[in-house]
This record gives structure tokens, sequence and C-alpha cells, in this order.
């Protein structure tokens, strides 16, 4: 009789489920894992016969599965504190904060970016002073002592010190910890960016910012990083602090993809799905910030991926004009129709992340 009960329960549940899903309206976004979801697919003979349709069905009914978090959730709780996993979705938990397992080191990855950043150079470079600085990822300091597998950093140090003999390199690693990134998301947190930004300074030769120099402004929306969603682990959020200044709010940001003027802190990005995006106002291709307070004429362009939008803001007291290229969305041969390369300071400052993934440098 219990069997019998069990099992009219479960049928009763699946059946909930299924006319759940048939009833309810598709999401077209995840926001917990930041991806578009599969929407139902169209029905034709041809991918009848060739078994495409059920394929993209089945991709379909699995995204579109009702309370697909909580189910997520549930695994993910399952897998990691019953089956006792290192991690979930790549994801693994240390010192309190969600990292993604990076490993191995790509070498492919490395020289892809070495060629490119050797191509700008010789195309738009030799007559300016060049820096190079790498961000490393938070595992470089988490993966220790957590028995999780992390890249060959070292080696990804050596390859770009070798490799872009040009620049001036700057180790950054010496001035962050665990500590100074975000708990959920990839990102390092701005305020506690402030010995990052001096060491970048002093080895640019301009004037280094002081915590004095700030006022300490908290947003109010919780901050729920990109780890939040694919470790599907229960997580507070996280806090995300500005840095604001007089000289910042008189400098002014133009965004050559949309064309309009903004503030260095972007707040119509307050409702975006990545509250990440208030800095310099997210992903964007190519930005000037004009800074008609500038201690100098001098000028700066950064080669950045988006650890640069919260950091490049506190480098700005010297600078007149700061131009930030992301070549992740731009084509190398196409900047010189954009920006006039007389001589500037150039500082290139990528992540870890985005140099062992270097596929989308155009």
């Amino acid at each position: 009789m219990t069997k019998k009960v069990c099992a009219i329960l479960l049928a009763a549940v699946w059946g909930l489920l299924a006319v759940s899903q048939l009833v309810l309206p598709d999401q077209e976004v995840s926001d917990a894992e930041r991806r578009p979801l599969v929407q139902m697919p169209e029905i034709s003979v041809e991918s009848l016969l060739d078994g495409s349709f059920m394929a993209d069905f089945e991709d379909y009914s699995l995204d579109q599965f009702p309370l697909r978090d909580t189910f997520r959730k549930i695994k993910s709780l399952f897998h990691y504190y019953v089956l006792g996993q290192s991690d979930n979705n790549g994801i693994y938990i240390a010192g309190g904060s969600a990292v993604k397992q990076e490993y191995p080191l790509n070498e492919s990855s490395v020289n892809h970016a070495l060629e490119r950043f050797n191509y700008l150079y010789d195309k738009y470079l030799t007559g300016s002073k060049v820096y190079m600085a790498i961000v490393p990822d938070k595992g470089y300091y988490l993966a220790e002592g957590s028995s999780h597998l992390a890249l060959d950093y070292e080696a990804m140090f050596t390859a770009f010190r070798e490799g872009m003999p040009w620049a001036t390199h700057i180790d950054l690693t010496d001035v962050l910890s665990g500590e100074d990134y975000y708990r959920t998301d990839t990102h390092w947190r701005q305020e506690n960016l402030l010995d990052a930004a001096r060491k970048l300074c002093n080895a640019l030769g301009v004037t280094a910012p002081e915590a004095e120099d700030y006022t300490l402004t908290q947003l109010e929306r919780p901050f729920y990083g990109v780890y939040y969603g694919q470790a599907a682990l229960p997580m507070e959020p996280d806090t995300i602090y500005l840095l604001e200044s007089e000289l910042l709010k008189a400098c002014t940001v133009y965004d050559y993809e949309s064309g309009k003027t903004t503030a260095v802190y972007d707040l119509e990005k307050l409702e975006s799905k990545d509250l990440y995006d208030v800095f310099l106002s997210g992903a964007r291709s190519l930005l000037t910030i004009e800074n008609p307070n500038a201690a100098t004429d001098r000028e700066l362009i950064v080669f950045r991926d988006s650890f640069g939008s919260s950091v490049v803001p506190l480098l700005l007291q010297d600078y007149a004009k700061v131009t930030l290229l992301d070549i992740r969305y731009i084509q190398i041969d196409l900047l010189e129709q954009f920006v006039e390369f007389k001589g500037q300071d150039v500082l290139f400052l990528y992540s870890t992340l985005v140099l062992n993934n270097s596929s989308t440098i155009k």
C-alpha cells in the first residue's frame, strides 16, 4: 500500500510539473547563470525526420523545467555536502569565497594573446612608454591550501615578461589578497584597490591615490556575482562600494558605441543584471575619459578587460585624457579610425582569466 501511495504521489508531482511547463510562459534568460535559455524549437518535417527536433526539444525542456533554479540548488547541495565533491560546475568554496577552478595553463591561449599584443605594439605603439600588469584571479590566492588545481601562474607571468620585452612589467601579486575580490564574483573590490593603484601609478610616474582623496559610497542593491548562479550554492550577496571624489565627479566619459556621454560611475546601470556594470558602464569596446582638473596634460591608453573598469578611475589624477580599449570587441586594425596614437603612456591590464582564454581577443 505504501509503495502505491508513493508511486501515485510521485506520478502526481511529475504530472503537475509537466503541466506547469506547458502552461507557464518560457523564460528567455537565466539571471542566476547569466545566459540565454533555450526556446521552443520550430517543428518541421525535416527536423522531425533527421532527429534534430527531439534533440533541441530535450535541451529546451531542461532549460524551461519548472522550479529549475530550486532543483539546481538542491542538486548542488547534495553533490557538495552529501557526496563530498570538491566543486560544483567547476566552482569551489575557499575562504568563504566562490572560486572558479582555472586549470591547466593554456599555452596556445597565452601565445595567441602575445601575438596580438606584439602586433598592436608594432602597428601603433613603438613611440610610447608601454607597461604591462597582469591581474591574478582569486584562485592565485585561494587555490593553495584548498587541494584544488590551479594553473601555473609563474609560467604565465614569465611567458608575458619574455614575450613582451618592450613593456615594463608591473607585478600586482604582492599588493592583493583573496579578500580583495568579491566572494560571489570574479572581479576585485574597488575599495580594496588603493595599494594596487598606487603601484600602477608609481610605475607610470604619476600621482598615486590616497585614501583621504575619496568618499566611500555603498550601493543599496545587493550584488549577486557570476559565481553565485554558477555554483548554485547558498551564499550571502556581496556589497559594492564606490570610491567617489570631486575629481571623478568632474570627469566625463564618452562611449563610442552609444555616442553618449556618461559619468565614471554609471548609475543608470543600477538596474543592470550585472551590478558591476556601474563601473564605466560595463563591457564597452572604446571609451575616453576627460579629466578637466588633471594635474598635467598627459594622456594614457589602457588595453584592458573588465577588471580595468574599477581600477582605472583611481589612476586619473594626473591624466587629462584616458582612452580605454577592449580588443575583445573591436578589431585591432580598426583602432586607428578612432584613436590617434601619438606617444601616450600605454598600459596593458589583463586578468589571468582572459589571458588563459584569449580566443576572444580579436
